[in-house]
């Protein structure tokens, strides 16, 4: 069926959207039908079919359902299941509009849309209802697609839909997860993926900036702005425009830093230091912590203001060891790397090598993972990995018993003490750098050192 020949229902309670949906649609469809009030939809349906049903997710009912949207798309697959539904939010609803993926809906849009996406998906939704299948081009079984991305596990099948979902948008993004878990790659993703994906993709990883550095690196400064300012320096925000930028480790910077970032957000422009104007600057921001969202809830720690400004969707990672198979996938994908890097024979996994894979825990995630089959291809003798081949790292790996070993090397007293305070700190080398009392590059080169 050709869009012109299509019957289509218009559900929200919005009369401005209303009228720019039949605007829109009237000299592409044969029929569009509007409606503010959702409990007329099961009579409509009862007196006449629809090809597709857009459909708002939330509207003003005395209907309790916690989410109206999902409520009404049930009762429309219950009556119609042909029929395709594409879900209308807004970017607060998006967790909510991937629910609806899994209930049935084949597609949503996130207000305010582009009028050419908005047909595309009705195209694709008419052809899915004539083949009986969805275009492979839109759904929750899509890959993303010239990513880093990999796995087959439901978690990972979640994030890549989501990412397919508000990559075109221009929501600011919050990735949550352990160190570890690929926040970085999420965030490339869904740089690739956006509209700004011709643009740069600047990271900045903000929690090891100290207060000092904070306002040169990221806004910039101007000639003798300070001691060491010989010439003028855009920062990180000016480098990014007209693309992204990614403040990885948010959750660790001050409070001090924290209403400096939220000034540049709310303005869109940033101050030079040493500067008397400031420069407009047109970014979308991505940010990435290993601090859980209820941590960054407390304003004794981070302003709540600022959480809302960074946190339109969020993204959580799953760690590695909540991923099954993809462990095996994974590992895999790690072999053929290195044994392409060091020039090796092509090697394979052993039964008794995978099942040591899939039982450990994975305090470093997928980081970790990565390491120790890069020590195995690079220590094997034959193209067969057996579980003996397979060694982690002892800097994750958390001894039973918490006692410091008593030495009276100063070397091997210090590579217990820094083991024991990465332990602390759950990996996260910037806090155990401070409590260390070292940078974080003088850190990295004690665990080099080490072999740690």
């Amino acid at each position: 069926m050709l869009l012109k020949n299509a019957s289509i229902l218009v559900v929200d309670d919005d009369t401005d959207v209303l009228t720019a949906v039949r605007l829109l649609l009237r000299p592409h469809v044969k029929e569009i039908v509007t409606e503010k009030n959702p409990e007329h939809i099961q009579p409509l349906l009862k007196q006449q079919s629809f090809d597709v049903i857009l459909l708002d997710m939330n509207y003003v009912s005395s209907i309790n359902t916690g989410n109206e949207g999902l409520f009404w798309l049930r009762k429309i697959k219950a009556m119609k299941p042909e029929t395709a539904v594409v879900m209308i939010t807004a970017y607060g609803d998006i967790d909510l509009a991937i629910r609806s993926l899994k209930e049935g809906a084949f597609d949503f849009m996130v207000k305010p849309w582009h009028n050419d996406k908005l047909l595309t998906i009705l195209k694709e939704a008419i052809n899915k209802k004539d083949n009986g299948t969805k275009a492979s081009s839109v759904g929750a079984s899509a890959p993303v697609n010239g990513t880093e991305l990999l796995g087959e596990s439901e978690a990972m099948q979640d994030i890549l839909v989501k990412i397919k979902k508000i990559a075109p948008t221009d929501a600011n993004i919050l990735i949550l997860g352990e160190n570890g878990t690929g926040k970085e790659l999420v965030a490339k993703a869904i740089h690739q993926h956006s509209l700004r994906a011709a643009g740069p993709f600047v990271k900045v990883d903000v929690g090891a900036l100290t207060e000092s550095l904070f306002e040169s690196e990221l806004f910039g400064h101007k000639k003798g702005a300070f001691t060491d300012a010989r010439e003028d320096r855009a920062g990180r925000f000016e480098a990014a425009d007209k693309g992204t930028i990614f403040l990885d480790e948010i959750g660790n910077i001050s409070l001090h830093q924290q209403s400096k970032l939220l000034s540049v957000l709310q303005n869109r422009q940033v101050m030079r230091l040493g500067a008397n104007e400031p420069v407009d600057v047109d970014v979308r921001l991505l940010c990435a912590t290993n601090v859980v969202l209820s941590e960054l809830a407390n304003e004794a720690r981070f302003r709540k203001d600022l959480v809302y400004r960074i946190n339109t969707v969020e993204i959580m990672i799953p760690p590695l060891r909540k991923r099954g198979s993809d462990i095996i996938l994974l590992a895999n994908h790690f072999m053929k790397v290195y044994t392409g890097k060091y020039m090796k024979p092509a090697m394979e996994l052993s039964k008794p090598a995978m099942d040591k894979l899939l039982s450990y825990r994975y305090p470093g995630n997928v980081r970790e993972l990565q390491y120790a089959m890069e020590r195995a291809v690079i220590m094997a003798d034959a193209d067969l990995l057996d579980a003996k081949d397979i060694l982690f790292s002892p800097i994750e790996a958390a001894p039973a018993e918490k006692e410091l070993v008593k030495e009276t090397n100063l070397e091997e007293l210090e590579k217990t003490t820094i083991f024991h305070v990465l332990e602390k700190h759950g990996g996260n080398l910037t806090k155990a750098a401070k409590e260390l009392g070292i940078t974080r590059t003088a850190l990295y080169r004690r665990l080099n050192k080490y072999e740690l």
